[in-house]
């Protein structure tokens, strides 16, 4: 059974979560002037912040500096920090870092964890995940994977080109998936690598990820049997260590940022006069307020709920392909209709939903798209009712 008590010391630490986001995080995007995600200058100095205010990698092991929540609490304070677009990468609990921390975590040996967890963990570098391909590779179809290892002499050599990969300008390492004779494997490599080359900075209409989105290229790179992370061939299954709670992970963010796109139209339709009355005393506001209420509401109950099912072992497959549906289409509904209830001020600077509209927009396809997600639960939906039949 589920139980949505929030115990004391989530409760204790959403506070201080939201205090930190509201003085420090929220102010700092003013000065949030660099191109693609946080000014490596900006970063330090937020994080810095955050390891003072108690507030930073909070999903972490208590081992690794942070507070070891399950993801049901990792849920209540991932939501928070998300309300500022900083707070997530000023707590050390942004994409890719985060996904990756937690794949490290389970899957590395002790000398990687030395060599590339605990670096990270402390904010002290950063990382990327190299899994995307131009066309025709792998894309929200991991089996169209067309960069290769290859065994040589003392090692493999890994050739292929990636895309998108977020984080990949600045990242100390990349974690590269490649197909080798035994199947998908992943392998770190580091960025000092001569074969590993970021080739160009992709212009998105997001700008909030450190290290923006980048083109990479792995041209006979070589690295030692020691690069590989888990098991040659294993690759894909030890995806899946980080993928659902990756998507999850994005989901209780981006929620935040909906929240505060919510509160913020709230504030305008309870002060704002139109044709005699408080915008928020129209019908026709009201209802898009209450329809962002329900998303909200349901979008946070289908997060606990994965959250939930992965604290108990389960893979959470199907749990997270409907928290990333509903979410990723939730969260923009309700950015959309707070833009339209604030008119003007919606689409300016002045406020803070021009710039949410760049930033969440991509979520809706980021982690795979609500298509393919939708298709994978009609699939799971209709083997079931055939299995009954």
């Amino acid at each position: 059974m589920i139980d949505f008590e929030i115990p004391n010391e989530v409760e204790e630490l959403r506070e201080r979560v939201r205090e930190f986001v509201a003085a420090v995080a929220i102010p700092a995007e003013e000065r949030d002037t660099a191109e693609h995600g946080l000014a490596p200058e900006l970063r330090a100095e937020l994080q810095s912040a955050a390891k003072d205010a108690g507030v930073f990698a909070p999903q972490l092991p208590t081992a690794l500096g942070g507070h070891g929540l399950d993801m049901r609490g990792t849920a209540v304070i991932l939501e928070e920090a998300g309300y500022g677009l900083l707070g997530p990468p000023a707590m050390n609990c942004a994409a890719p870092d985060e996904g990756n921390m937690n794949m490290l975590e389970l899957i590395a040996t002790p000398a990687q964890r030395e060599r590339y967890l605990e670096p990270l963990a402390r904010g002290e570098t950063r990382s990327c995940f190299a899994m995307t391909e131009p066309a025709p590779g792998a894309g929200s179809d991991p089996s169209m994977l067309r960069t290769r290892a290859e065994r040589v002499d003392g090692g493999w050599s890994i050739s292929g080109r990636k895309w998108f990969i977020t984080g990949a300008a600045g990242a100390a390492f990349a974690i590269c998936m490649a197909v080798a004779e035994e199947g998908a494997t992943m392998f770190l490599v580091d960025a000092d690598n001569p074969g590993f080359r970021t080739l160009r900075l992709i212009d998105a209409t997001d700008r909030v990820f450190t290290g923006g989105h980048a083109e990479v290229l792995f041209e006979d790179c070589r690295v030692d049997d020691d690069a590989i992370l888990g098991e040659v061939g294993e690759g894909f299954r030890y995806a899946q260590v980080r993928l659902a709670p990756a998507r999850l992970t994005h989901c209780m963010r981006w929620l935040g940022v909906a929240r505060r796109a919510h509160d913020f139209a709230l504030a305008h339709a309870a002060t704002r006069e139109a044709f005699g009355q408080k915008l928020g005393d129209l019908g026709m506001v009201q209802a898009k307020i209450a329809e962002s209420e329900l998303d909200i509401e349901t979008s946070r109950l289908l997060i606990w709920r994965c959250a939930w099912a992965l604290d108990r072992g389960a893979p959470a497959r199907h749990e997270s392909s409907l928290a990333k549906a509903h979410v990723g289409e939730a969260t923009w509904r309700v950015l959309d209709r707070s833009i339209q209830i604030c008119g003007a001020l919606g689409v300016s600077g002045d406020g803070p939903l021009a710039r949410a509209m760049n930033e969440l927009r991509p979520f809706r396809i980021y982690d795979g798209p609500t298509e393919t997600h939708l298709w994978a639960i009609a699939r799971r939906a209709v083997r079931r009712a055939s299995a009954d039949a």
